[in-house]
């Protein structure tokens, strides 16, 4: 496989051209292709760059409609109910991510659920958002079947991406995981780059504990997190996700011809309002250099909080350039 380095500009710039040529107008194109970009900067390559062109696929196809825009359909006190409209996912995530935290403002806490929305891509993209503001964030999405219940050979599941994120200094601390062990964007991305997987991320067609991707997007059958947990959990988002966003369920969701009309919620926290607020940063450094002063297995491979690898990556890509597999950015330039 053969990388190349492109600009965080650059990249913008083109994700941009695309975008205005498929109808965005120029504000949703320069928004939505930061965000692509973005994921991309931060080392999410797997829902940045690699999910552009699919992305593009999608809007042609007619399931994403660039031209849609979200409505409130239903309100009671802190909590709202929003139509998506097939709007594109990222930017009604980014609506609903800032109505939660209107609404946070106002009551402490704000809860938005969206029905027949679009993939948010980047799941954490939205707890950044809202931790950098200063506000604890937790969203969740359901997906199409794609992980087996514990001992099931079938999936009837989605691997319903979970976030959470808390403030943190002049960041965040963001946990953004799938209810699989890997996500499908990730497993497709170490297929691309000709690699196996760093532990089991599912079962092949032998129901046999798999690191090869292709086996994995063959059957379609993640590993669930913590096993018969993992897949607890996931059922429950779906079910939680369709009741608070009156949308689809993920076994209606199936039953497309591709994921889309996907339900959402965002929730918002505004931890200024709380009795403890002047102490709560204090609180977390110490949470976090206890974390730190573990005893590692191997010294040369420290601990880190969940986020703080994406700091790390956005500092070495904007100096170095976003690295990025030659062949799917030719693919991208001539879209």
């Amino acid at each position: 496989m053969e990388t190349i380095k492109i600009p965080y500009s650059e990249m913008k710039g083109e994700f941009k051209r695309i975008l205005l040529r498929n109808s965005f107008t120029e504000e949703k194109a320069d928004k939505c292709a930061d965000i692509f970009a973005t994921n991309s900067l931060e080392g999410i390559y797997s829902h940045g760059v690699y999910r552009f062109p699919r992305f593009v696929e999608y809007l042609q196809k007619g399931y994403v409609k660039p031209d849609a825009e979200p409505e409130l359909i239903h309100s009671v006190g802190a909590l709202e109910q929003w139509e998506g409209n097939l709007g594109p996912g990222p930017l009604n995530a980014e609506i609903c991510t800032n109505r939660a935290m209107k609404l946070a403002t106002k009551n402490g806490i704000g809860c938005v659920a969206i029905g027949n929305t679009n993939h948010w891509m980047r799941g954490g993209t939205y707890g950044w958002q809202a931790a950098k503001k200063g506000f604890v964030f937790i969203g969740w999405t359901n997906t199409t079947p794609n992980m087996p219940a514990w001992g099931a050979s079938e999936s009837k599941l989605g691997n319903n991406p979970l976030v959470f994120a808390v403030p943190f200094g002049n960041e965040a601390i963001v946990l953004d995981f799938a209810m699989t062990q890997f996500s499908y964007g990730k497993i497709e991305a170490t297929k691309t780059e000709g690699k196996e997987l760093s532990f089991a991320g599912g079962f092949n067609s032998k129901n046999e504990l798999s690191k090869n991707p292709d086996e994995i997007l063959q059957t379609m059958r993640g590993l669930p997190i913590g096993y018969w947990k993992g897949a607890s959990l996931s059922l429950l988002l779906d079910i939680i996700a369709s009741i608070l966003s009156a949308g689809l369920a993920t076994h209606e969701l199936g039953k497309q011809e591709a994921e889309h009309g996907v339900s959402q919620v965002f929730v918002a926290i505004d931890i200024s309002k709380l009795s403890n607020f002047p102490a709560i940063e204090k609180t977390v450094s110490e949470i976090i250099l206890d974390f730190k002063q573990a005893e590692l297995i191997e010294p040369e491979n420290p601990v880190r909080y969940p986020g703080e690898k994406v700091i790390e990556t956005r500092e070495e890509n904007m100096k170095n350039r976003i690295p990025v597999n030659k062949n799917i950015w030719n693919e991208i330039i001539n879209l």
